[in-house]
């Protein structure tokens, strides 16, 4: 990917969205500066984006920023360091698909059932589950519909939400992008116009996160799909994106998460796979449970913020999450000083020498199914620390855990590692200052 000539500046802003697409023919216009950050309004995701015809994948991510010295095998450290929820409202749901509105995927290769147009420009007429209209010749052309969909309110504190009647549903959709708070260079319509109103009353908390953020594959792909479930879908696809399995797993950075615990406070380590690296952010989300049950979940406009760190020589293979404490599995939490104590006691009194400290790390794996996510996590995380895959599992079942982030593929494997390995792979530092461990 070209990176324009231009100087590193510690902050960046970035207010340019790229309608579905992630990869290198996205031309890199600012650079921000190792050690730096970028700010960000990142439009919603999912629902937004699916419902718009002309987009090439199901998200709109921001336009990638160039980080000062990052090069083909480092990787960059993200923290996190604001997700602010603009939306006053979203709607979300589970989802069906028309089959006349897409060719081999109805979050890609979308056309206009009535002319045949391929990902056709559209407008908006009135209100409702047909207000996408081809701008050809005028025919509803969405390739997705709600199978039960529903629209939530946030207090003004972003704290919690309800869900509401058809009455409010209807009246945010008169005032759709001003309620979804959508930002001025946003191309999507916002989903707020189909109206959904099931379970109304629900109370729901809030807690907001970044679905899918990090570095640009090293092929041009749906922003939606650089990860190995949704990437799967490219597998013998029709459309000019496809790929092959071996091209997936080289390509993909495994952005597209849907990890909540990849909050404000966490530090998410990317791979780099194309010079500059490429940083964007998108698919930002009110709340979301494990797994996210309905595939979807509450799409929202962010004010985002993250400092970039280039961590040389890394070759990674995937994504590791260093959640913020309390996001951490219970077995897989440092040990605390009674717990160390106690330990050192049950070495003395079986003649046992007594490991060096340990810390936890979160190795990201992404596969069609989950448990070739969960296996996918396991490969990479005994070759980045140099040990056997089984004892990873061993590790992983009595000092870790793993959480399901996205059905149907997209895992957190946790492990307490030693140290002293986390020194020698370069990221020993970095895990201490998170979980305030001694040096």
């Amino acid at each position: 990917m070209a990176v324009a000539s231009t100087q590193a500046s510690g902050l960046v802003s970035v207010d340019r969205y790229t309608a579905g697409l992630v990869g290198p023919s996205l031309k890199m216009d600012q650079i921000v500066q190792d050690g730096g950050r970028i700010q960000t309004i990142c439009p919603p995701g999912c629902w937004g984006p699916m419902i718009t015809p002309q987009f090439t994948g199901g998200h709109e991510v921001s336009w990638p920023v160039a980080v000062e010295g990052a090069k083909v095998g480092d990787a960059i450290a993200i923290t996190i360091e604001r997700v602010h929820v603009r939306s006053l409202a979203t709607s979300s749901g589970t989802m069906i698909t028309k089959e006349a509105a897409f060719g081999s995927d109805p979050f890609v290769d979308k056309k206009c059932p009535s002319c045949g147009t391929l990902w056709p420009k559209s407008r908006l007429e009135g209100t409702g589950k047909d207000a996408v209209r081809c701008a050809e010749c005028g025919a509803e052309c969405s390739a997705f519909a709600f199978e039960e969909g529903y629209t939530i309110v946030f207090d003004d504190e972003r704290v919690v939400g309800l869900t509401v009647d058809e009455r409010v549903a209807h009246d945010f959709a008169l005032r759709a992008k001003e309620v979804a708070a959508l930002p001025e260079n946003s191309e999507q319509h916002p989903i707020l116009i189909y109206e959904p109103h099931t379970i109304p009353g629900t109370l729901a908390r809030l807690r907001s996160f970044i679905g899918n953020i990090g570095t640009t594959p090293s092929k041009d792909m749906p922003d939606s799909h650089n990860a190995g479930d949704f990437g799967s879908f490219l597998i013998g696809a029709s459309h000019k994106y496809a790929m092959s399995e071996k091209d997936l797993a080289e390509h993909r950075t495994d952005g597209h998460l849907d990890c909540d615990s990849v909050r404000e406070g966490a530090v998410l380590i990317v791979p780099v796979k194309i010079d500059g690296g490429g940083i964007y952010i998108g698919d930002s989300h009110a709340n979301q449970g494990d797994g996210e049950l309905a595939l979807h979940t509450t799409d929202i406009t962010a004010d985002v913020q993250v400092k970039v760190d280039v961590l040389k020589d890394m070759n990674l293979a995937g994504p590791i999450l260093l959640p913020v404490a309390e996001d951490l599995p219970w077995i897989a939490r440092p040990f605390t000083a009674e717990e160390r104590e106690r330990g050192g006691k049950l070495a003395e009194r079986y003649g046992v020498r007594p490991s060096g400290p340990v810390a936890p790390v979160q190795f990201i794996g992404s596969a069609a199914t989950i448990n070739e996510a969960s296996d996918n996590a396991i490969e990479r995380a005994a070759t980045m620390l140099g040990i056997s895959q089984a004892e990873v599992r061993n590790r992983g079942t009595i000092t870790g855990d793993v959480e399901i982030a996205r059905l149907p593929g997209v895992v957190q494997l946790t492990v307490l590692v030693p140290l002293d390995g986390l020194d020698r792979v370069g990221i020993g530092e970095l895990v201490r200052k998170q979980y305030s461990l001694p040096a």
